[in-house]
């Protein structure tokens, strides 16, 4: 693994060779001390809504974009205004703090967004100037028991295994690459079956990918990938570590086919220079 190029209490960047980056903005689940009195929720509360082991799967590239904090401090996938849940509304109807939020400690938070995006910049800026178009897996998890542990799944027919989230790209330019991806993930034997894999019927795709596409435009595909919950307990948080691995397998089998229709982007823009 390449060693940290932009490395923090509250996220790691790590710059290797490969045109693919992988990242994980929601898997971390710290809190920073001075902020822990005022937080009106429990750990296990936060972490329902946090993104629980999917910095492990961004191994699957050289290129890792990890955030250790929760995003209950603040939300790198929203825009600086709404980064910092204020009201339940910002947080599916959560009261986030006991108190309304001193805004010296809410600067505070909003400093270390300024610095990820700041860092974020440069190490993409980086890897476009190596190799011109790069692809980026966005990897989130999402919930579909919200009503409690015991209650039944959300409907199946609009909560798709995997969400491909390409709301905000070049779609008709990346859609090799995107295509590429859903077939191996749609041809992938996950247990001796089929997942289901769909596009942008849950999400499309957050500020995080709309801020990368609008920084690196027609130059960068960032795809929003959201798991169900699926391999874990998302009201407790416990993981099925070999679904867990399963899933890690399956994003590996997409690197190749995904990194051969991206270079073949990059030859057809070299031969029109």
């Amino acid at each position: 693994m390449a060693q940290p190029e932009f490395d923090s209490s509250h996220y790691t960047m790590n710059r290797g060779v490969s045109p693919l980056v992988a990242t994980a903005i929601h898997a971390g689940s710290r809190f920073r001390f001075n902020l822990s009195d005022y937080c009106a929720l429990t750990h296990l509360e936060r972490l329902r809504e946090e993104d629980p082991y999917t910095d492990h799967l961004v191994s699957v590239t050289d290129n890792q974009v990890i955030a250790h904090h929760s995003r209950f401090e603040f939300d790198i996938n929203r825009s600086r205004t709404k980064a910092i849940y204020r009201k339940p509304e910002d947080a599916w109807g959560l009261k986030v703090w006991k108190d309304e939020l001193p805004e010296a400690l809410a600067e505070e938070s909003l400093t270390h967004y300024d610095m990820f995006y700041n860092d974020l910049k440069e190490m993409l800026t980086g890897i476009h100037q190596r190799h011109n178009c790069f692809v980026v897996y966005d990897i989130h998890t999402y919930n579909v028991k919200r009503e409690g542990p015991e209650c039944p799944e959300a409907d199946p027919m609009l909560n798709p295994e995997i969400n491909i989230g390409t709301g905000n790209m070049n779609r008709k330019k990346f859609a090799p690459v995107v295509d590429a991806l859903a077939t191996a993930m749609e041809g992938y034997d996950y247990n001796n079956r089929r997942l289901d894999v769909r596009e942008n019927v849950k999400f499309q795709g957050g500020h995080f990918m709309r801020w990368i596409h609008d920084n690196f435009p027609n130059k960068v595909c960032v795809i929003s990938i959201e798991f169900k919950k699926f391999f874990m307990d998302e009201w407790t948080g416990e993981p099925d570590l070999k679904q867990v691995e399963e899933v890690k397998k399956l994003l590996e089998t997409t690197v190749e086919p995904v990194l051969a229709a991206l270079a073949e982007i990059n030859k057809t823009e070299e031969l029109q220079v």
